[in-house]
């Protein structure tokens, strides 16, 4: 069944289809470089691929958060992001959750070939974006060090 639109409501949709198919109309006032961007394919989803990192042996812990990670046989890191209840209510949650993905997207490339989750602790509900990603920051500086070199690294 076929929907017909009155001619100004036709040239109406066929304008807003024509912006956003621009390339320069992102909200940032310019395109999305080709680094810093968050496809499904950087995203740990499967309850398999947590659990895979639940048991691993690297972890570091840093203020508010805490990275547990393993490499990878991929050509890229993936992020998981894990936030309880404890930390606050919902919408707490979500902020954290949004922080530490924004922070990921825009680090993602310096990182070497892991599967990464970041644990948000309590602390975490109580800090900004740079404190967070401060915290979040140095703990990526030590992802891929060896243990004999994080004694120095410190």
């Amino acid at each position: 069944m076929a929907v017909s639109l009155s001619s100004a409501e036709g040239q109406k949709a066929e304008k807003i289809c024509q912006f956003a198919l621009q390339q320069n109309n992102c909200p940032t006032g310019g395109s999305v470089p080709a680094g810093n961007i968050y496809p499904p394919a950087v995203r740990l989803r499967k309850r398999s691929e947590f659990l895979s990192l639940a048991g691993s042996v690297q972890k570091i812990a840093s203020r508010g958060i805490l990275v547990v990670w393993h490499e990878n046989n991929l050509a890229h890191a993936r992020l998981g992001v894990t936030v309880s209840k404890k930390v606050g209510c919902s919408v707490t949650r979500n902020r954290v959750k949004r922080y530490i993905r924004e922070i990921f997207r825009t680090n993602r490339l310096l990182l070497p070939a892991v599967d990464l989750n970041v644990i948000a602790r309590s602390e975490a509900a109580a800090m900004d974006f740079h404190n967070l990603q401060q915290q979040l920051l140095k703990a990526f500086r030590h992802i891929g060090v060896t243990p004999c070199s994080k004694v120095s690294h410190f």
